[in-house]
């Protein structure tokens, strides 16, 4: 399979017209004057198998994955990661010229690199981080923690069993608080995470105690909509240093349209205007 002249990209979805992501990749193809073109696919569950084998035959040379198909394209794809395997998720496949599909997970890269850019004085070293919830985002931020030498994670939950999952799968530098005791956890560390949907718009405000932040932690949420949640704003209030979401989305995308489009991208001010236009 030869790569096309015009190389199509997408993001799979259903529903799909909520991303963001059309709008970035849109902006880095434009930027940087590459022939190419990036469209959003929504594509049903019954069909996710075929549509998936169909499009390097129409020229896409990769797509994003989100919901609800991330656990799915796993089983699709011919190799996965070790990362994807790690996360039991992908959100990236790359189409190869020799027609196999690659799944890869790039969400716990985006959190790193995010909170690198944004707190670059950040030093993961100096105690335990806390995070909120143990959806699969929390996965992925909890595996990039523990990657960047956080000694260890303190992970709190609405519901434990789900909690107790992760740490089995994630390993013992990670401790399970139950979500009662989610304001002692927030007191112990010096990185905060919130990985739910609370205070997100049209979702509940984030009610966890926060008396324990103080100056010198930091602390991120990646919610993005809106930009400075509830837990942001007291933050900064408390003088912390504070990251927003929406960095997380940017640079979880750039491994992908470096590996489809031959350009690594950069994100900076005009990516994070181009997606909130």
């Amino acid at each position: 399979m030869t790569r096309p002249a015009i190389p199509l990209a997408g993001v799979i979805g259903n529903p799909v017209g909520h991303s963001l992501s059309p709008g970035l990749h849109g902006h880095w193809l434009r930027r940087y004057g590459i022939r190419g073109h990036y469209v959003p696919l929504q594509v049903g569950e019954d069909d996710l198998a075929q549509v998936i084998r169909a499009l390097p035959r129409m020229g896409f040379v990769g797509a994003n994955v989100t919901i609800p198909h991330k656990r799915a394209v796993l089983d699709i794809a011919d190799q996965a990661s070790d990362r994807a395997i790690l996360m039991g998720a992908a959100n990236t496949l790359t189409f190869l010229e020799d027609g196999r599909i690659l799944a890869d997970n790039t969400d716990a890269h985006g959190f790193l690199a995010n909170l690198r850019q944004e707190a670059p004085d950040w030093d993961p070293s100096r105690g335990p981080a806390c995070v909120l919830g143990a959806g699969g985002a929390a996965r992925a931020v909890i595996a990039a923690l523990l990657e960047a030498g956080v000694p260890e994670v303190i992970l709190t939950n609405r519901t434990r069993p789900k909690a107790e999952a992760l740490r089995a799968d994630l390993g013992t530098r990670v401790r399970v608080l139950d979500w009662v005791q989610a304001g002692n956890a927030v007191d112990e560390a010096e990185t905060v995470v919130n990985t739910t949907s609370l205070g997100m718009e049209g979702q509940p405000e984030l009610r966890v105690p926060l008396d324990g932040l103080r100056p010198g932690k930091l602390v991120t949420d990646i919610v993005y909509a809106p930009l400075r949640t509830r837990l942001l704003r007291v933050a900064e209030d408390e003088g912390c240093t504070t990251v927003d979401g929406l960095g997380m989305l940017l640079h979880q995308a750039v491994p992908g349209f470096e590996r489809w489009f031959g350009k690594r991208p950069e994100v900076d001010r005009e990516a994070r205007d181009a997606v909130l236009k």
